[in-house]
């Protein structure tokens, strides 16, 4: 299946100096359920490559985050919106950059699969075990902010 590119595609530079994917910034969303979190195996030749992280992507000009974290996670993986409460979010911010983690919740696990070459594998896990993965560095530098931003009873 292929998706059309969006305007959003692109690398840029933020005022520290790094280079990120996403000329609007990036979005990604943070679905849990009970005590499980979805993850993404990233495709090995993708940006840090081989490691896990959240379902996402660049922003297009006209999205919120959330809009581009759903639409991302729908093109990746098949997640349908509907399914999806979101309950937050936290905002990576490097001046003319960020990175949004949109945090969410679905009632029941959903049963979802790579649809793109982006994507290895995505898989439910329990969240006190993620650090047994090679995370992607970005998520795993704001893994504990992002999680204390997570409701009591998370999913």
């Amino acid at each position: 299946m292929l998706f059309p590119s969006g305007d959003g595609d692109g690398w840029t530079r933020c005022e520290q100096g790094h280079r990120h994917w996403g000329v609007y910034g990036a979005a990604g969303l943070l679905l849990w359920h009970e005590d499980r979190v979805l993850l993404q195996h990233r495709a090995l030749w993708s940006h840090h490559g081989g490691t896990w992280g959240i379902l996402g992507g660049a922003r297009n000009r006209d999205e919120t985050a959330e809009q581009a974290a759903l639409r991302e996670a729908g093109e990746e993986a098949g997640l349908d919106p509907a399914d999806v409460a979101t309950t937050g979010c936290y905002v990576d911010d490097h001046g003319g950059w960020s990175y949004t983690t949109v945090i969410a919740r679905v009632a029941a696990p959903v049963h979802l699969t790579a649809l793109t070459a982006e994507t290895i594998e995505v898989r439910w896990v329990p969240a006190d075990a993620m650090h047994g993965l090679p995370l992607h560095p970005g998520f795993a530098a704001s893994w504990g902010q992002v999680s204390a931003a997570v409701p009591p009873g998370r999913g």
